[in-house]
């Protein structure tokens, strides 16, 4: 090998090396604009044993268990979430008790949504039962939504299907796909 060709050897491979250097800190560079982008958010509070009891007219509505309530309220969407599930009782004008569990909760303030997920059961005073994955729940309409998979149960008839809205004392059900026998 010549020197000419020796020394054009080493100009490439020099090349060759600041470039991928070059290239390494610029993807390092970009890395670190990335972070800089994304916010992250943290709890305004933290409640752990959390237990509200909602009251009208001196009359106790619902109570709401949880072993932790985050507090996100001063997020541009607020919000609070129960990481750790919820066990929620409901009231109704008799008297009646029905409840909702979950493994993982989110209640948003400025839709007046809960979204439930993990484990979702509903059980009515009566004996219904609704069992998803993932569950809505519209305070301000008092209506419960899915587009999951669901098993819903009452007085030995079974229903499993995908997607179903209902009143939150089953008065009113529109399921969409759905199999099973159910008795009228």
């Amino acid at each position: 090998m010549t020197k000419k060709n020796n020394n054009i050897l080493v100009v490439k491979v020099w090349l060759f090396l600041t470039a991928s250097l070059f290239f390494i800190s610029c993807e390092n560079s970009l890395n670190e604009v990335r972070k800089i982008n994304l916010k992250e958010i943290n709890p305004t509070g933290v409640a752990k044993d959390f237990n509200l009891k909602y009251t009208d007219s001196g009359k106790i509505k619902a109570v709401l268990i949880s072993p932790e309530m985050l507090d996100f309220s001063t997020t541009e969407f607020p919000f609070n979430e129960f990481p750790q599930g919820l066990n929620l009782t409901f009231y109704d004008e008799n008297g009646n008790k029905n409840f909702v569990t979950a493994k993982y909760a989110v209640s948003y303030a400025a839709t007046s949504l809960f979204e439930l997920k993990n484990q979702v059961i509903i059980s009515t005073y009566d004996g219904k039962r609704l069992e998803t994955e993932q569950l809505y729940y519209d305070q301000k309409n008092e209506w419960f939504f899915t587009e999951k998979p669901f098993r819903f149960t009452d007085r030995g008839s079974v229903i499993n299907g995908v997607g179903i809205d209902f009143s939150k004392n089953f008065d009113f059900l529109d399921t969409q796909q759905i199999q099973g026998n159910y008795s009228l």
